[in-house]
């Protein structure tokens, strides 16, 4: 840590802000647990439960913008309360949607969480890489980033051991109870996240970004469309975490169908494996990527992903979830990596290429209601066909990257 933060200052908001990778991760983690608890609960279809990530990343689409105007001109801190605001109210309306026990109260609970995640999202990625000197901004970014893996990670492990005890109607009601629980603890510990945030001084950094903004400006003048890169990026990031969203939401059904004497319990638990490996796989990857461009380290993953896929469209009992599960190693450094590389010439327009790139985190609201209708239809197995395309779209996106970026020059 006194390498990544070389100011006694910043350690304290440093700290705190990492909180925020953890607390979103653990959201998201949650969330392809409860697509499979609907289906059982609610009894939904594969593609109905798929609206659930519909509604969670289409928050991030339509706060993106917004949290990033907001951000400019009421501050990070500002942000950051606004955001677990939102994420704790979208956490306390569970109550009331089990009550109803509708889905689409519990779709508009997802939404108003997800809402807040997005003005976390926006404020956090570019507050942790700034509170510090900027040659370390990588090692503080990358840090922060590990604890939204660990989060990933947590949140099938609590969704397994709560969320699946039984088929009966009282199980039924239990599990729905443990789920409300789960949320209003959660929402307890973002309240109290409010408070410390509130009570924190925490350094403003939006007069020396301006300063930069204006240094910067002079040498950039040119549109965002210009840069070939950047568009890709945009678009490359959108087929990405349609990917990663889908190949996570459907995960457990997969194992279910393929591989027996498997429960829902049992491939929750399955599915946490699948997130640690991609937390030790953006360890592993950011090592691995002091000795191969980054773009070419993108471009080897793509194509791996897209032979995991085959693999898991095959459906062979183990083998289709022991690939899947291979896909989220490889996954682990994509987000991030297409992430810098296409913002990475914006100079002054960085701002903005990056509310951009947070908006195509959409792409994950549209992936697993089309991977349910294959699922629904024919074999879940056959429905990663479709993240099998998307990372086709990753590796070429990485291999001609640095022509698009001479281009562009």
């Amino acid at each position: 840590m006194k390498h990544a933060i070389t100011d006694n200052r910043y350690r304290t908001g440093y700290i705190l802000v990492t909180t925020l990778f953890f607390m979103w991760g653990l959201s998201y983690g949650l969330l392809d647990v409860l697509n499979k608890h609907f289906q059982d609960a609610l009894h939904i279809s594969k593609a109905q439960s798929g609206l659930l990530q519909a509604a969670y990343f289409g928050a991030y689409f339509i706060i993106a913008l917004p949290a990033g105007m907001f951000i400019s001109k009421k501050g990070y801190k500002a942000g950051i309360i606004t955001g677990l605001s939102l994420y704790a109210i979208g956490a306390l309306l569970f109550v009331p949607a089990s009550s109803a026990m509708t889905f689409p109260f519990f779709l508009f609970a997802l939404f108003v969480l997800a809402c807040g995640l997005g003005f976390l999202e926006t404020a956090a990625n570019p507050y942790s890489s700034a509170l510090g000197a900027p040659e370390t901004a990588e090692t503080r970014l990358n840090l922060s980033q590990s604890f939204n893996g660990f989060g990933q990670f947590c949140g099938p492990l609590i969704g397994g051991l709560f969320f699946f005890e039984g088929a009966s109607t009282e199980q039924s009601g239990a599990q729905n109870s443990a789920v409300t629980i789960t949320y209003v603890a959660i929402a307890i510990v973002v309240v109290l996240l409010i408070i410390l945030f509130a009570r924190t001084r925490l350094p403003d950094l939006r007069d020396a970004e301006n300063l930069l903004d204006q240094k910067n400006a002079s040498s950039n003048q040119r549109s965002l469309t210009s840069h070939r890169e950047f568009i890709g990026g945009v678009v490359t990031q959108f087929f990405y975490v349609a990917a990663q969203v889908g190949v996570g939401a459907f995960f457990i059904n997969l194992t279910l169908e393929t591989w027996n004497g498997f429960e829902a319990k049992d491939a929750s638990f399955l599915l946490s494996i699948g997130l640690l490996a991609f937390m030790i796989g953006r360890f592993v990857s950011t090592g691995i990527m002091t000795r191969i461009p980054a773009s070419r380290l993108l471009a080897i993953y793509g194509m791996i992903n897209v032979v995991l896929c085959g693999m898991v469209m095959t459906a062979l009992p183990g083998v289709a979830s022991v690939a899947a599960i291979g896909i989220f190693f490889f996954m682990s450094i994509m987000f991030p990596t297409i992430f810098a590389m296409g913002v990475k010439n914006l100079g002054s327009k960085t701002k903005i290429g990056s509310s951009f790139m947070i908006m195509a985190i959409v792409g994950g609201a549209v992936m697993p209601y089309f991977m349910g209708k294959i699922a629904d239809g024919h074999h879940t197995a056959l429905s990663y066909g479709l993240p099998l395309v998307c990372f086709i779209i990753v590796a070429v996106y990485a291999a001609l990257y640095d022509r698009l970026s001479r281009k562009s020059a």
